[in-house]
């Protein structure tokens, strides 16, 4: 009786996690009579598969150049993000000087003053270096995580100490020893705070919507933001824009969503 009452919990939650994706798709797929029809149905009269041909071939929302903006936004700032906080979560946890524990202080301190007040600075800032509608603009204000620098210290000073006494016995420096030695036995914890970073990334709204002022630096959210606010917003396609921009995050997710856990557990935030 356990079994059976476990499996209906699992199927319930099943069906309520799928029903927001299931709207997406039966909207999308459906015409806009469907969906201003006063008589709901579970699928639509008629499955309109060129939606997808209308989705990205219309002319003032470039939205396939969005998802490429998108993905290439998210790799490059994942990637500099990982090689910036490693090193300097490195450096806090195992390179001993003076002031380490000032600059750590400082560093956490940095999570308390909220975005809203460095919003307007940054944004100067990259005005004034020229990065409007440019990649850098997107890529680089956000290629350094206060909150990553603390995890990546906290996982550090739980690492063997003796992995990387023995690539010293072997000559390596202590350069040499974080890329030959420490990187290859973290790889589960970079591919944690990989996944965090590419969903925060993917996911971004705000600073997107001010800098990429042109179509063709449009992010995808910035893209959907387009498909609602067009003069005449054709809401199934806009379903199925959403169901398209959320589908590369979803399968991130399913198939990484280990590494999340672990790399909780093994950053030391333990409940």
């Amino acid at each position: 009786m356990k079994a059976f009452l476990r499996w209906a919990c699992l199927v319930v939650a099943a069906v309520l996690f799928l029903l927001p994706f299931y709207l997406l798709l039966r909207n999308g797929l459906a015409s806009r009579s469907d969906l201003t029809s006063p008589q709901w149905t579970i699928f639509p009269s008629t499955v309109h598969w060129e939606n997808f041909a209308r989705l990205f071939s219309l002319s003032d929302v470039p939205f396939a150049r969005s998802l490429l903006n998108s993905a290439l936004v998210a790799t490059l700032q994942t990637t500099g993000l990982l090689v910036l906080c490693s090193l300097a979560g490195y450096g806090l946890a195992r390179i001993p000087y003076r002031h380490s524990r000032i600059v750590f202080y400082a560093v956490l301190a940095t999570l308390m003053i909220p975005t809203s007040v460095t919003f307007v600075p940054s944004f100067v800032v990259v005005s004034s270096l020229g990065w409007l509608s440019d990649f850098r603009g997107l890529v680089i204000p956000g290629l350094f995580s206060a909150f990553s620098v603390f995890l990546f210290r906290q996982y550090f000073l739980d690492f063997p100490r003796e992995l990387e006494e023995a690539g010293r016995v072997d000559g390596l420096s202590r350069w040499g020893v974080f890329w030959r030695v420490v990187v290859p036995n973290s790889k589960g914890f970079f591919a944690a705070i990989a996944v965090i970073t590419v969903i925060g990334s993917w996911n971004a709204f705000l600073w997107p919507l001010i800098i990429a002022q042109s179509p063709d630096s449009w992010t995808v959210q910035v893209a959907l933001s387009g498909l609602l606010t067009a003069q005449n917003p054709q809401l199934n396609l806009l379903f199925l824009a959403a169901a398209v921009s959320i589908l590369p995050i979803v399968l991130l997710f399913a198939f990484l969503q280990r590494y999340l856990v672990r790399g909780v557990a093994e950053s030391g935030l333990k409940g």
